[in-house]
């Protein structure tokens, strides 16, 4: 599973992970791929560090990527306060009021809520990218298109691939205009934060545009079949996150929600703005219904939605709230019924592929098997 991209890193396979857990991102490293550390959470550089050089311990000296959530373009001087104090009491209420209705708890005292929007901060983010180029990454990825031009060049000196995500062609064609490497044609299928195209038109539409750029295909694939027809679509890799929820690596801390993703079908998803205030897609709860009922306030702006669930979210997730519990995953779910190690991953997904090449040679008579 060589392209020119996965030659150019010096992997095995093109196989690109996307994960918030060292332990997943280097696992998949060690198997052949390219883990990509989610650095959202990382609000204390400190603790980036401390797991970067984890992972540097665990890669045997393999390549592996970064990815953070920067915007292109930068608000001044406003901070994390003044930001909520913009949320209207009327949608404080309704996060009180549904949280009552599901007799959620309170934190312990002292106890701080363990997820905010603060890493979606430019600032943040920036504050990231001081400690990981101290480190031998060779992949820098935003999920929130092209970064800023100082960050792209930065990570060009540093001799780091900037990739960007992107889910339309006109998006693409405006990443490769900023000097993106590499382009992530994220499908409609995908879980988090994505656009309106599905990965069967997506993916060539961008192959297309922003030819000669490597295009790696996301959103809804976690199959070996699922990667070679990307492939066949112009695709130089795959970029997988969801898949990697329910492996033994990952550390969800929480046995009720591994047990909701392991029984979700495809169909138990929805692309809703109730985490983060942009549609992601996640699973289908009683806190998103809540939020998509048209009775209620509706979820707010990006930042201002993620900083009024916060602590719910926090909540919900340490009392493992089984109605309310959920977390951002693709449609790709309905194939994730059974905990395996990455290895045992990356191991079906070669296989699967090779079946599909090998299917796809008889067809056209290139086999005599």
């Amino acid at each position: 599973m060589k392209t020119e991209l996965s030659r150019t890193l010096g992997i095995e396979h093109a196989i690109f992970g996307f994960t918030p857990f060292p332990a997943v991102a280097a696992a998949l490293t060690r198997a052949g791929g390219f883990g990509v550390l989610g650095a959202v959470r990382y609000t204390a550089p400190d603790d980036l560090a401390r797991d970067l050089d984890w992972m540097q311990e665990h890669t045997d000296g393999l390549p592996y990527g970064l990815d953070v959530v920067m915007p292109a373009k930068k608000v001044e001087g406003v901070t994390e306060a003044e930001v909520e104090a913009m949320i209207p009491e009327e949608h404080r209420a309704f996060v009180r009021a549904t949280l009552a209705k599901h007799g959620v708890p309170e934190l312990a005292e002292g106890e701080e809520s363990g997820w905010r929007i603060t890493g979606w901060m430019e600032q943040v983010a920036r504050n990231q990218l001081d400690v990981a180029f101290d480190y031998p990454i060779r992949l820098l990825a935003n999920a929130l298109g092209s970064p800023p031009p100082d960050v792209v060049a930065r990570a060009h000196d540093h001799g780091v691939l900037v990739a960007a995500l992107a889910g339309s062609a006109r998006h693409a064609r405006h990443h490769a205009d900023a000097g993106i490497d590499v382009v992530v044609a994220q499908g409609y299928e995908a879980g988090g934060h994505t656009g309106d195209i599905a990965s069967m038109v997506l993916t060539p539409e961008v192959v297309d545009a922003v030819s000669p750029l490597p295009v790696l295909a996301a959103g809804g694939i976690g199959s070996g079949e699922q990667i070679a027809a990307g492939l066949a679509l112009g695709a130089q890799g795959v970029w997988l996150g969801s898949i990697w929820l329910t492996t033994t690596e990952a550390e969800l801390h929480s046995r009720a929600l591994t047990a909701k993703l392991l029984a979700a079908g495809s169909g138990d998803t929805v692309r809703s703005r109730a985490l983060t205030g942009k549609p992601a897609r996640q699973l289908r709860t009683e806190w998103t219904d809540a939020w998509d009922d048209p009775a209620g306030p509706g979820p707010l702006p990006m930042p201002l939605q993620g900083l009024l669930v916060a602590e719910a979210v926090s909540r919900i997730q340490r009392y493992e709230v089984e109605p309310l519990l959920g977390t951002p995953v693709g449609q790709i779910v309905g194939r994730m019924n059974s905990e395996r190690s990455v290895q045992q991953v990356v191991d079906e997904l070669t296989r699967g592929f090779e079946k599909a090449v090998e299917r796809v040679n008889r067809i056209a008579g290139r086999s005599e098997s």
